[in-house]
């Protein structure tokens, strides 16, 4: 709200440059105060002044002093040494999935081992060979594959996650006369565990496997008492998220010390498993080195003290959704994306005014340098920030591609800002947008969408005319990962928004519009987003304009997600667990000589560190 306290033309008005300046961020996180700045304006020899009433959110600094690395321990001649190693390991699993004489249920169990170890991505075409060798040979070996729950899970569950097509009917075997789960089964954990992980991949009106996940999750529970330890770690793990829901690299970080604590396990896979993952680490460590010395360059964390700086959370998203070390271009544009996505977030749901916000978003509309003249000097800065990091984008992309995608980008942008400015109307007008219409808003307005644009540009080895139209025009494969984001954002950040004043999320809009209670419009919420991964799953298996590569990307935006939504905002408040866990994809490598027994939850033998704040 803007008090004018001697009428001048808006053209007329400098900043004064004070509000640039650092102020205190002490206090409790979230807590929503209002603060005047104050605005001088000179034309004509006449003074006047501007008071305007802004918000803040006292957000955390960020939690990475610097992002700087020590030297790394290792030699080149060591690392040399390791990746001569890995080659050797590499080829040695390649072998075993090529064996001819492996046994169907062996060949399953290695194909699951390398896809939860991290390690399916050196093996793609290896794997869908095996297993289109396992579909075609299914009437010959179908019998050894079925007549086991555990199996029969594991080798459904790969099929589709593969995009093979399999019915769920192979449960069938496993009913008694009634039509319900033989409740024998209850005793074969390992089986049971498998079909609640294999239900995961359900298509809509799968009954089936709707009744394989309650009957399962009902009875893992009940067993965790009487199983070992590491069982019952592996039970409760999958009860609290799903291996198909889980943000991949950090899955394969827990997974691999899960493995080690196994009696029975393939020393090679093992160890292929550990080097692979320290040395994707050290280029993700050189990667966050060269990202941070842009952001410094750019500045904004220095220039614009009420908004988060959240580089390294950025960045680790990025790893979440493309870890893959061929995709480095693409995580360093969606790091870059994502940092810069959360400064403009402020800034339209704590800083701006809304007439300020409407000529910031008409700026963006029309991407010109001329319509930035008229802004604030703090939106000055962020308008050519994202103007210089987008063009940069584009023309390392037409460089390296041959394609111009200026068009798409400027599109992308400026759908973001225009749904960001519907919320801050919604918020100045003190409005309450049925849930439908929010949700139509919301799933722009979390950033999924610009993210994904991003990437596809990056992932995509042959880029189509088909695939473009269809970013244009939000193909599914955007909406449905978009609307997880938005509503997982909803589920854990509701709190902290009404505490900020902004009551204009999924749970208050459900509530508003259908007089329910906030637990309802929760299960509500959640069983939502069960019904977009249905989706999503069934895509696997669609025609689709897209690659293989960007079908993954899109469907890791959701794990992503689901992982940094789990246990509260981990963007916006990050807490020890969610710094714990950018220690150990980012930070901390795998211990490759230690004591299975005494394997850690987070290795300590870091090459590098980063200076955390207290």
């Amino acid at each position: 709200m803007v008090q004018v306290l001697v009428k001048f033309p808006l053209t007329c008005i400098q900043p004064n440059l004070n509000i640039l300046k650092k102020n205190s961020r002490s206090g409790p996180l979230h807590h929503a105060y209002r603060v005047q700045k104050t605005w001088q304006t000179r034309c004509s020899n006449q003074s006047a002044e501007l008071t305007i009433d802004r918000r803040t959110a006292n957000y955390q600094p960020s939690s990475w002093s610097h992002i700087l690395f020590e030297p790394t321990s290792e030699t080149d001649n060591e690392w040399e040494n390791q990746t001569k190693i890995l080659n050797k390991l590499e080829n040695e699993v390649g072998s075993m999935l090529d064996c001819e004489d492996l046994d169907p249920q062996a060949l399953i169990e290695l194909i699951n081992d390398i896809d939860q170890l991290g390690l399916s991505y050196r093996y793609r075409q290896k794997i869908k060979t095996a297993l289109k060798k396992l579909r075609d040979l299914e009437d010959a070996t179908g019998e050894k594959i079925k007549s086991s729950l555990h199996t029969s899970a594991l080798y459904f569950r790969l099929l589709r996650q593969h995009g093979f097509e399999v019915s769920p009917d192979i449960f069938e075997r496993f009913k008694d006369q009634n039509g319900n789960f033989n409740e024998n089964l209850a005793g074969e954990i390992r089986g049971m565990l498998s079909l609640f992980e294999a239900s995961h991949l359900a298509y809509e009106g799968e009954n089936i496997l709707n009744e394989a996940k309650s009957f399962a999750s009902l009875h893992l529970k009940d067993s965790k008492e009487f199983v070992g330890s590491n069982m019952s770690e592996q039970i409760t793990h999958a009860l609290e998220l799903p291996y198909h829901h889980r943000m991949r690299r950090l899955e394969a970080r827990w997974r691999i010390e899960a493995y080690a604590k196994r009696s029975a396990k393939n020393q090679v896979l093992l160890e292929l498993a550990k080097l692979d993952f320290n040395l994707v680490q050290s280029q993700h460590q050189s990667e966050v080195q060269e990202v941070s010395r842009w952001w410094k360059v750019v500045g904004l964390a220095d220039k614009l003290d009420f908004a988060r700086d959240r580089l390294m959370e950025s960045f680790f998203w990025s790893v979440g959704i493309a870890f893959e070390p061929r995709f480095s271009k693409c995580r360093m544009a969606v790091t870059k994306a994502f940092t810069l996505i959360t400064v403009l977030d402020d800034i339209y749901d704590i800083y701006g005014s809304l007439d300020e916000l409407e000529q910031f978003t008409d700026a963006i509309v029309r991407w010109d340098l001329d319509a930035m003249k008229d802004l604030p000097e703090y939106m000055k800065l962020c308008f050519l920030a994202l103007y210089n990091t987008i063009s940069d984008l584009a023309y390392d992309t037409l460089k390296d591609k041959g394609e111009i995608i200026i068009p798409q980008l400027k599109k992308a942008w400026a759908d973001l800002c225009k749904a960001f400015l519907q919320e801050a109307q919604w918020f100045y007008k003190k409005a309450t947008p049925n849930f439908d219409e929010y949700i139509e808003n919301g799933w722009i307005s979390v950033s999924g969408a610009v993210q994904l644009i991003h990437a596809y540009f990056l992932v995509t080895e042959n880029i189509s005319k088909e695939a473009i139209e269809c970013l244009d025009y939000h193909h599914d494969f955007l909406h449905w990962p978009c609307i997880i984001f938005r509503l997982t954002n909803d589920l854990s950040s509701s709190t902290a928004e009404i505490e900020r004043g902004e009551t204009t999320n999924a749970i208050t809009c459900f509530m508003h519009e259908t007089g329910l209670s906030e637990e309802f419009a929760r299960q509500h919420i959640s069983k939502m987003i069960e019904e977009c991964w249905m989706k999503m799953n069934k895509q696997l298996l669609s025609q689709s304009p897209y690659e293989e590569n960007f079908i993954q990307v899109a469907m890791d935006l959701a794990r992503t997600a689901l992982c940094q939504y789990q246990h509260g905002d981990a963007h916006s408040a990050p807490d020890v667990k969610a710094k714990n866990r950018i220690m150990s994809v980012l930070l901390d490598p795998i211990r490759l000589r230690e004591t299975e027994d005494n394997a850690t939850e987070y290795g300590d033998n870091t090459r590098g560190h980063f200076l955390i704040c207290s």
